[in-house]
């Protein structure tokens, strides 16, 4: 008989746990301002490739500014991203939602559709989200993910981010 329990819940590995090639493993995908400041996160397995997790990570944030009126804005000007995220689909995507992408072309890719010499050295800026990955990464409850429940291991990702933003806030 179940209580009421998901039933998912009950293997051993726990929800949004993907293999990796070092064993098991969750996803963390920030979307940050231009100060490092979250804006937004996904949480999934780690098996996934970033690429097709873009649209989720991008609908997780808002990016508002301080001294704008009205409703706040639900896409960047811009994204900057790794490697990771090198898909000419993706890029016409972000095209295709008024986003400019900025991101580097793999070696294997010789055909990197939106790219610019000129707006590629704005990926020199990555070093921010490293950052703000560090900053989560200080909490020792989200390096090792002992919490078999998702619910429970992104509600404690939500409240790292809650941290971050109010020590962010108060100087």
């Amino acid at each position: 008989m179940l209580c009421g329990r998901n039933v998912f819940e009950r293997q051993k590995r726990g929800l949004l746990v993907g293999k990796t090639t070092r064993g098991q493993g969750t996803k963390l995908l920030v979307l940050v301002d231009g100060a490092g400041t979250p804006l937004g996160l996904h949480v999934d397995a780690a098996s996934p490739s970033e690429v097709r997790l873009l649209v989720q990570t991008l609908e997780t944030g808002r990016v508002c500014r301080p001294h704008q009126r009205g409703r706040p804005r639900t896409r960047p000007d811009r994204l900057i991203a790794d490697k990771g995220y090198d898909s000419n689909a993706a890029r016409a995507l972000l095209e295709q939602r008024g986003i400019a992408p900025i991101i580097p072309a793999r070696e294997n890719n010789t055909v990197a559709t939106h790219q610019d010499g000129r707006v590629l050295r704005r990926d020199r800026r990555r070093w921010i989200v490293e950052r703000t990955i560090g900053w989560l990464q200080n909490f020792r409850r989200l390096t090792t993910r002992w919490d078999r429940s998702a619910a429970v291991y992104t509600a404690l990702v939500h409240l790292a981010c809650a941290l971050i933003v109010l020590k962010r806030l108060s100087g």
